[in-house]
Formats: structure tokens, sequence, C-alpha cells
């Protein structure tokens, strides 16, 4: 562990509030300054204080729930130190691919601590989510006797992803566009599925969906919770399955600028509380259990990208260029999404300056941040870009040859941790080894 310095961190206010959320570093400027002596920029920084805070929320939430169980999507920050955190939450791990199942299993996860949620799912990966007694979510209809070929005998315990087809809105609102998504049962198939799987031995059924991505609004999840548990009810009538849980899935987003309003996981959790108890337990429902596989919510306002100025171009608008590049945040090049963007030190001088904040790569949907007003920027200046805790690291690639950067974890008790070492050349030809193209790759 390296301790670094001994001044204090910079508290934000955090995402379960409801309250507006407050764009701080986590730590002074002069304390940055010690942590890039050690780790040169860029890096994510994560912030243990905020996670621990948010997992305690979210339990406290949906304490009402007996089964209640998040599953944290490993794909928004597949690091096993963050997610060993959050497992002192009671929370488990929703896995996507094969190399997250080796990671949980790593781990020490295994059974119905690991959810297998894919889609265009490989053989070998069913076998192996079959192999470590992973609850599988099966993406489709067409899955039931794929599955049932590779084990032989189906799990006692399925899981559904159900898509609803159509728009998905609330009030006037369009949330998101489920019936143009790729993913679930339509309706008719999940009946279907279920009686063909009811058929064939499976004895606790699931019930999984996702119908919109970051939603900052405490509606979505009581709304999805509303449907999913008239879904449900209908299914044990109409199938007789015996369904155990029902999966709420992602979508709990988080204010992503300072101007929006966080979500208060309080109110939802009360607002999930409700409709179980208006709907499942007038049917008897009273023991499923909910569940859900959040990874913005959990890590978003808790990492940080830290980079460094580099350059200054004036031309035809003014560039700011930065160690970083959207190899270590893709978000913003890839959806055109806003991050935050604080200049260390200069937090309370007036943003007078219009800047595009740009990385090195040879394309030019490489910014940060366009037309963005920030406080005058000199060149060595320390650039940090907010919520990059989920979907932040984990999305990066070697495009240019460019390498990702390190991890670190700010401790409670005020020490950093290097939990990702920054990736080297070696790492880089790695795939090139023991291969006749060229015997000259040795670094």
């Amino acid at each position: 562990m390296n301790k670094i310095g001994n001044t204090s961190s910079i508290s934000n206010i955090s995402n379960i509030s409801g309250k507006n959320h407050n764009k701080l570093p986590f730590v002074t400027k002069e304390r940055m300054e010690e942590i890039i002596q050690q780790f040169p920029t860029p890096f994510h920084l994560y912030d243990e204080k905020g996670i621990r805070e948010n997992a305690k929320a979210l339990r406290e939430a949906f304490s009402w729930n007996r089964g209640f169980r998040e599953y944290f999507a490993v794909k928004a920050t597949p690091n096993p130190y963050l997610i060993d955190i959050l497992r002192e939450y009671g929370c488990g791990v929703d896995c996507s691919s094969m190399t997250e199942l080796m990671l949980a299993e790593a781990m020490g996860l295994g059974g119905e601590e690991i959810m297998f949620s894919s889609n265009e799912t490989p053989e070998e990966e069913y076998a192996y989510a079959h192999k470590l007694g992973a609850v599988i979510n099966l993406d489709d209809i067409t899955h039931i006797p794929f599955l049932e070929k590779i084990t032989g005998v189906l799990p006692e315990t399925i899981s559904c992803r159900y898509n609803p087809g159509g728009v998905f809105q609330i009030s006037t609102s369009i949330m998101d566009n489920p019936g143009d998504a790729k993913y679930g049962f339509t309706r008719e198939q999940l009946f279907e599925g279920f009686r063909i799987l009811k058929e064939k031995g499976v004895k606790n059924f699931g019930i999984h969906s996702f119908l919109a991505s970051n939603t900052v609004t405490n509606a979505y999840y009581p709304l999805l919770a509303k449907q999913l548990f008239e879904l449900a009810v209908s299914l044990k009538k109409e199938t007789g399955a015996n369904i155990t849980f029902i999966n709420l899935s992602g979508g709990i987003g988080i204010p992503y600028r300072p101007d929006q309003e966080a979500n208060d996981i309080r109110a939802i959790g009360e607002g999930v509380r409700k409709a179980y108890e208006e709907t499942l337990i007038p049917a008897g429902m009273d023991q499923v259990s909910i569940y859900a596989e959040l990874g913005r919510f959990m890590m978003g306002p808790y990492g940080q990208l830290v980079t460094t100025v580099l350059h200054q171009k004036h031309i035809y608008k003014e560039y700011i260029g930065c160690d970083a590049c959207a190899v270590n945040l893709m978000r913003p090049a890839m959806y055109g999404a806003y991050h935050h963007i604080t200049v260390m030190g200069k937090e309370d001088q007036p943003c007078d300056h219009m800047y595009d904040v740009v990385g090195s790569l040879c394309e030019n949907n490489d910014k940060f941040a366009i037309d963005r007003m920030l406080p005058e920027i000199e060149t060595g200046d320390v650039l940090v870009i907010h919520d990059t805790g989920a979907h932040g690291h984990s999305m990066g690639y070697n495009y240019n040859g460019k390498l990702r950067s390190a991890e670190l974890l700010l401790k409670e008790d005020g020490s950093v941790k290097l939990i990702r070492r920054a990736e080297t050349p070696k790492d880089y030809f790695a795939t090139l080894d023991g291969l006749d193209i060229y015997s000259g790759f040795n670094f």
C-alpha cells in the first residue's frame, strides 16, 4: 500500500442523496501533485469512501425485500479490488463473457453469486457458466435447446430476458426504444419459453428486463418493476411457473452534468416496495426476491480520469491537448457524452475561456469536450474528468498503439493503492510472442 501525503481529501456530495451532484475532485491540488509524482498521468482514481456509502445506501433502500441482491455489472468496472468492496455489502456479479466469468471464479465467486447475462453466446461460455453454477439468464427462446444440448439436463433455475418492444416512456418523455434493441424474448415467446422450460424440468424461474439506460429519474425502477410484477403474476397464472426472482437489471443513471438532480436510491427503493405490495403480495408471491444489475450507479461517480495538459493549439479554435485520449475514456468520442472537467487549483476562477479538450489519437472525434467554457488553462495544468468510474477504463482499447492507463484507489485511510498498473509496450506486443513474424519484439 502506498501512502501519499497527509493532506485531506475533498468530500463529494454522493449521488445517493437526490440533491445536485457537487462536481469536485476527490483530493486537493497539493495532494494530487503528490500522487502524480509517484503515478504519472493519465490514470483513473477511485474513491473508496464514496463506493462504500453508495453500496450501503442501496442495501438499505431494498432491505424490505429479504432476498434482494445487487449483481454488479462487471463490464462497467472489471477490477477485483473494487468488486471486493461491493462484496462486503452482499453484492454478487453480473457477467457477460468468458473472461468475466473467469474473473469471478478467480475471486472465489460461484453458484448464485454469479448472474450470466449474455447474448449471441458461444457454446463454451454457457458450458463454463453452468460449471460454475451461475444463474443463466437466457436472451432468446432458441437458446433453450442450445443450452440443453450443452448441459444435457437444464439447470433447476433459469432466468429469461424480456423485451416488451415499442417505445418506453415516462409520462410524455421517451426514455428509450426497446423495440429497436437486439435483446430478449417477446411477450409471446416468454410465455412459450416458460412452458417449454417447465416441461424440461426447470423448477425455479426468474424474469429480467432492461428498458432504458442512464435514467436520471426516481420513476424508472418503480415503473419497470410494476410492469414486471404484473407480467410475473400472469406467467404464474398461465404457466404455473414458480417465479423466485425478478431482476430489474440496470438503468438507474447518474448526473453527468452538475445541474442535473441525482437519483434518490431510497425513494427508488420505496417506489419498488409499493409496487411489490400492490401487485405481488395480493397474488401470493410475497417470497419473490428482487435483483438489480447496476454498474454505472454503483461506480460511475466514484471514478475520475486525471490527465495533464501537454499542448495548446491556437488555430480556428482553441485546443487543449492532454496526455489522456479516447483510449482512456471512450464515451465522449463514441456517444458524444458529457463529462464535467475541473482544472485543478482553478475551481473558483471564472469559466471565461472556450476550449476543445482533446487527446492525441489520429481521429477528430478524440475530444473530451467541445466548446467547453473553462478557466484559462496553461500547459502543465492538471485536469480532472469526472464520473469515469463506470465504462471508463473498461472500454479502453489500443488504437494508434496507445496503452491503457493505471487504476488507483483512494483508500478511506488516506492512502493510495495501485489496483491496476499501466500497460507497457511489452503488453501491446505480447500477442505476437512466439510467432515467427519478426524476432525484434523484445521489450
